[in-house]
């Protein structure tokens, strides 16, 4: 029996932990690439978590941080792979099938249309017969998730979806360059106007009332007006370790992307 395609996702976050989620519980062998340190703000959905805790369960299915050297026997069937491998679309032992860059670059990327048999780009800043084969749409609104066939994906336009009417609000950035530091959890309830956390002894405040969904790890150096967190005002506890409409609307614009390659090649 043939095995079943090997698809690389580049970049662990919600987004690409949804596709990866995906294309596992269809079928694919499925492994992650990510930074030493990647960005993660909703760390409880993020397959990239694994590069800090070695481990990491999404919604039923788990990844593990492998060894690139260990590629050769690892069981695709049991658990994603989650390398580091920041140089390359991914490490040179193994030989995908597809490649979808779901690191979601708000400016220019470095993945080419060769660098797999079949390349996806995810978000903005693709184009279809130039540095991918399909591409798949980020931004929100009628097209989330659609995939494009012909043409490029929208440019990053910088707004975050409204959850409640709340948008720029929601969102917590940084005033100063330094060390992120906070020991409130995920899923913590916080008040419009409370402190969660601080950078070089600015703090950083909740600007609407909710449930804390997101927060980049303490110790995480940031930039100034970095974005660290988001407050989604609804309350629901749950949905801090369950995966948002958006990364799952994405999610299946990838696997239709990859399925119609896969056939089509």
């Amino acid at each position: 029996m043939n095995q079943a395609p090997l698809v690389v996702v580049r970049g662990g976050g919600d987004m690409g932990t949804a596709a990866a989620r995906r294309l596992y519980i269809c079928g694919m062998r499925v492994m992650v690439t990510e930074q030493p340190d990647p960005w993660c703000i909703r760390r409880l959905t993020c397959f990239a978590s694994a590069v800090a805790e070695s481990t990491v369960r999404v919604e039923g299915v788990e990844a593990w941080l492998a060894d690139p050297e260990d590629l050769d026997a690892w069981d695709w069937d049991e658990r994603i792979a989650v390398v580091v491998w920041p140089d390359a679309p991914y490490p040179s032992i193994v030989e995908p099938d597809v490649l979808v860059d779901c690191r979601i670059l708000k400016w220019g990327h470095d993945t080419e249309g060769d660098d797999a048999p079949l390349v996806v780009g995810v978000g903005p800043g693709f184009t279809v017969g130039e540095d991918c084969h399909v591409a798949v749409e980020t931004l929100r609104g009628h097209d989330l998730g659609r995939v494009v066939y012909d043409g490029e994906t929208r440019p990053f336009n910088g707004i975050p979806g409204p959850v409640e009417g709340h948008t720029d609000r929601r969102v917590m950035r940084t005033r100063e360059a330094g060390t992120f530091q906070s020991t409130i959890p995920i899923g913590s309830f916080v008040e419009a106007g409370d402190e969660v956390g601080e950078v070089a002894g600015r703090p950083v405040l909740a600007q609407v009332s909710g449930v804390l969904r997101g927060l980049i790890a303490d110790g995480t150096e940031v930039r100034a007006q970095q974005k660290v967190g988001d407050v989604d005002p609804r309350g629901d506890r749950s949905s801090c370790q369950t995966l948002s409409d958006k990364a799952n609307a994405v999610a299946g614009g990838v696997v239709e992307a990859v399925m119609v390659l896969l056939q089509q090649s």
